[in-house]
């Protein structure tokens, strides 16, 4: 079994009993004491003297943009200083306030990018629709009247301070309602995205940090990492959907939340969320344990499949699909994590595990491995299959 006694322990939570039902005068008397209301101030602030501040790790991490991939293409973040140079209305960001002058950004991470890339010397302006004449320049090297009206401009601020919700799990639950309501416009966040915001911590860091393994970028034909790429900006990063929507992340929590089969409700994205939060209470060595096995897994995968990773077989072609899918990643990691004990012998008979998920794919319903059902019956069954084949291996 690839569970860990904790995760066992963790399903077993009591039920939050429900609030008692208020009455007019009770939910007026609340509502006076300004409980479930935030409280904001509005500043303005000049762009340069923005930046300088934004170089100080205690009054913004850039880390807290919720680790939100890059999504603006350069010509985008040049329309927005754009914006500024011909003093265009730009919407305000919109930050909570973690501690006294230190703050996370809630909602404005590619405008507070595109502004710091700028500044940086990371960005030359490309696709400009008013002023073409500045295609190319950079912040250091525009013309000098230019730069001074570039740096009279300012970005607005609206700031939820921490009196909105002073226990923290309050908190959270005001910063969640806040974040997915500010977050309905523009480029919409998928789940994966609000995970990443909304479910901090060491687990999550974890989740992150898995999600470069190149077993998987190699299957979903991404550069092999670089732990510079962020700096970068890879072209072939910035228009992968795949990896801007985070779904490699969410491939790694799939891993460790479909060990839990058992516990799987609420649909596969509820059933995600649902072992996020459990699993953001696990303490480091835990996490390190969970990112121990999911290692051993992925050095397996390689070890057996090498380019065909995660790849169904189509029997009447008599060959691999040529591109992986996310059921089937499923299917063979969990099966891989079922079988820690034996995982050698795997790897010796290798050409025997291919043989028989070719046999596999023959013998099932077609859909069986490739998600075409994902009731939890669905989930079980090919994992099942797959992980009772594997066993079968080591067993010869």
């Amino acid at each position: 079994m690839s569970m860990l006694i904790e995760e066992t322990k963790m399903w077993k939570t009591t039920k939050v009993e429900s609030k008692a039902k208020l009455s007019d005068a009770e939910i007026n008397d609340r509502y006076s004491r300004g409980e479930g209301r935030i409280v904001v101030e509005n500043n303005r602030e000049k762009l340069h003297g923005f930046v300088q501040q934004l170089s100080d790790d205690q009054y913004m991490d850039l880390r807290p943009f919720y680790q939100r991939r890059p999504r603006w293409d350069p010509v985008r973040q040049s329309r927005l200083i754009e914006s500024f140079l011909i003093n265009l209305p730009v919407p305000p960001v919109f930050l909570y306030e973690r501690d006294f002058n230190s703050y996370e950004v809630m909602d404005g991470q590619q405008r507070i990018t595109a502004i710091k890339d700028f500044y940086d010397g990371k960005l030359a302006l490309t696709g400009l629709q008013y002023w073409p004449e500045l295609d190319g320049r950079y912040y250091h090297n525009l013309p000098k009247t230019v730069k001074a009206g570039i740096d009279r401009r300012s970005i607005s601020s609206i700031v939820m301070l921490k009196e909105s919700a002073p226990e923290d799990e309050e908190a959270l639950l005001l910063r969640e309602i806040v974040f997915e309501r500010l977050n309905t416009g523009g480029v919409a966040l998928e789940r994966q995205e609000i995970r990443n915001a909304l479910f901090q911590g060491q687990f999550n860091e974890t989740i992150m940090d898995l999600s470069h393994h190149n077993t998987i970028r190699k299957a979903w034909k991404l550069p092999l990492f670089d732990p510079e790429e962020s700096a970068k900006n890879d072209p072939k990063l910035v228009k992968s959907s795949f990896y801007q929507k985070m779904e490699d992340a969410e491939l790694v929590l799939r891993f460790f939340a479909l060990r839990n089969v058992d516990h799987y409700k609420k649909g596969m994205q509820g059933f995600l969320d649902l072992y996020m939060l459990k699993a953001t209470r696990l303490d480091k060595n835990i996490v390190q344990k969970l990112k121990t096995q999911f290692l051993l897994v992925m050095d397996t995968v390689e070890a057996i499949f090498g380019d065909v990773a995660f790849q169904p077989y189509l029997p009447a072609s008599d060959e691999f699909l040529g591109r992986p899918q996310k059921a089937f990643f499923d299917a063979v990691t969990v099966g891989i994590a079922r079988n820690l004990d034996d995982i050698q012998i795997l790897i010796d008979r290798k050409d025997r595990i291919l043989e028989l998920t070719k046999e596999l794919f023959r013998n099932n319903e077609e859909g069986t491995f490739t998600g075409r059902g994902n009731t939890k019956a669905d989930i079980k069954q090919r994992i099942d299959l797959y992980s009772d084949m594997l066993a079968s291996v080591a067993a010869e």
